[in-house]
């Protein structure tokens, strides 16, 4: 089961919402290839100065000894969100959560 919960405008500029697409494949990749889940719930918020996607699970997460940081999957998807100046966090105490942060461009 996938929940989503969209709260932002249709003014999101398109740069953010590739990215967020290309997070959002490869989080769902992931979770089917190796996270054992039942439920995901994917999250996009707009917020004055930001923009922020979540995409959570109920799976088992991943091995302690694992680094969440190594595959080339959650590398693309730390360099897209570098480019546009976010931040990306990674978390899998209970489940499987990525957290993305996009500020808006200034005016």
């Amino acid at each position: 089961k996938v929940e989503l919960e969209y709260d932002a405008s249709d003014k999101m500029d398109s740069s953010t919402k590739h990215c967020y697409v290309c997070v959002v494949k490869e989080a769902l990749s992931n979770i089917m290839k190796y996270s054992g889940a039942t439920y995901v719930k994917i999250t996009v918020r707009e917020h004055p100065a930001l923009y922020q996607l979540c995409v959570e699970d109920n799976g088992h997460g991943c091995a302690d000894n694992m680094n969440k940081t190594t595959g080339i999957g959650l590398k693309n998807m730390q360099e897209r969100v570098s480019t546009l100046n976010g931040t990306l966090r990674i978390e899998s105490e209970k489940g499987f959560r990525i957290f993305v942060v996009i500020p808006k461009e200034m005016q």
